[in-house]
């Protein structure tokens, strides 16, 4: 079963620099919208074709727009052998809400 992890969580992480790799699943358009730094863009039909740019040993956690999208990727990423895979709740409209509001709601 996949883990769920808060932005509060991330914003934690990200201020102890301790944060884990974040995989945004999300299209290329919805990024020029909102979107946070220092997190890899894969789309989420990109990912299988993608695997082999990831380590399945490194924390993994995975970002969408409310946290459907990203759920479904971090069950497959935990059916492909990840091992410290986790969904952000919420994704980044939670973040908007919860954390940044300067960025953008769509």
């Amino acid at each position: 079963m996949v883990a769920e992890v808060t932005v509060q969580e991330l914003k934690q992480r990200r201020d102890a620099q301790s944060t884990p790799l974040v995989i945004d699943v999300r299209e290329a358009w919805e990024l020029e919208i909102a979107a946070l730094p220092g997190v890899v863009h894969m789309p989420m039909n990109d990912v299988p074709q993608r695997l082999s740019e990831l380590d399945r040993n490194a924390e993994t956690w995975v970002l969408c727009r409310s946290g459907g999208r990203s759920m479904k990727v971090a069950q497959y990423l935990e059916s492909q052998g990840f091992q410290q895979v986790a969904n952000l709740a919420g994704g980044i409209l939670a973040w908007s809400a919860e954390i940044d509001p300067n960025v953008k709601q769509y």
